[in-house]
């Protein structure tokens, strides 16, 4: 194992397929991330090529990375997960939110809304509780997380205690019903300006392994390791986390039909689609339930493109969102 790199002219390479606010555009500065995060040199190695990297098929290795990243950039002291439970990739989680942002602006004058003022709604929060991190570290903004899982809330509840820049900023709730998402969650007089949600998307337990193994056996082979033994789950993840009876198509169209009775409390409802191909039946629910305003938002990270879909019941001759105070516009 070689020491990071003291320099690298390759830092210097933007990331130009992440959003233009995007903190992860270039590469990793691990010199910087070791510092915050001494457990984490010990998983650094030198690629062919000179650049430092981690084995991004081991978990440990990504769990020590996503802390240090949550250290470096959004001054978060402590970060822990439940042994086996989903560690996601930071920037492209950032890059949902960020194209959020972007969403709101365009029912705000054009401008970003920061601040406390702006209230939003993570559907399956997880116990990594990274969409409001970033959103809260971001913009300001305030959250209600969700989840299935009495232990994913009670992680990230501990993560929102341990964090001082997080009082405030996030509050759980359990959904005591498996196949419901809004009900149960969203109160009658309560507004959010959002809703984002990352769905299960495989259909079941044996094609989430499958998917796993596949994703691992690519990251093996990147790294130039083709050991079959050591082809196991590299983020994670519990059964509510990867899959639901129907799978991704399942799930959404749940949340669209449930996204009528809650017209009047959210602005913006938003979801990933993670195939493609799901995207027809999804905008098909979406007329069936006369949804007024249907967005759908590609983003890329590197190769990969994913997408997000948005849908809204307010209509443009609606009453316009206060989202922030004059003075604090951006």
């Amino acid at each position: 194992m070689s020491k990071p790199l003291k320099s690298s002219s390759d830092r210097s390479v933007v990331k130009t397929s992440l959003h233009a606010r995007n903190l992860h555009r270039s590469r990793y500065d691990f010199d910087q991330l070791c510092k915050a995060s001494p457990e984490l040199l010990s998983h650094v190695y030198q690629t062919p090529n000179g650049q430092d990297s981690i084995n991004f098929s081991d978990p440990q290795a990504v769990k020590l990375l996503n802390q240090a990243l949550l250290k470096v950039f959004y001054q978060i002291a402590f970060w822990d997960l439940p042994q086996g439970y989903l560690c996601p990739p930071i920037p492209g989680r950032a890059d949902y939110i960020h194209h959020i942002a972007d969403l709101l602006a365009e029912s705000n004058g054009g401008r970003v809304p920061v601040g406390t003022k702006v209230h939003g709604l993570d559907v399956g929060v997880g116990a990594n509780c990274i969409y409001p991190i970033i959103g809260s570290q971001s913009y300001g903004w305030q959250f209600v997380g969700s989840d299935i899982d009495p232990i994913s809330i009670a992680a990230v509840g501990e993560i929102v205690r341990s964090n001082k820049v997080m009082k405030n900023k996030l509050q759980c709730r359990l959904q005591p019903s498996s196949d419901r998402i809004f009900e149960n969650i969203i109160q009658p007089e309560e507004f959010f300006h959002f809703s984002i949600c990352n769905p299960p998307f495989h259909a079941s337990l044996a094609e989430a392994s499958a998917g796993n193994k596949r994703k691992v056996r690519n990251l093996n082979r990147a790294n130039g390791n083709a050991d079959k033994a050591k082809e196991k789950l590299n983020f994670g993840g519990q059964g509510a986390e990867l899959w639901c009876k129907g799978g991704e198509v399942a799930f959404v169209r749940q949340m669209i039909k449930e996204s009528k009775h809650f017209a009047d409390n959210v602005l913006w409802f938003t979801t990933l689609i993670s195939k493609k191909d799901n995207l027809p039946a999804v905008y098909q629910v979406l007329k069936q339930v006369n949804a007024k305003k249907v967005k759908t938002v590609e983003m890329a990270q590197g190769q990969k493109v994913s997408r997000f879909v948005a849908w809204s019941f307010y209509t443009a001759s609606d009453p316009e969102f206060s989202f922030l105070d004059p003075s604090s516009a951006s």
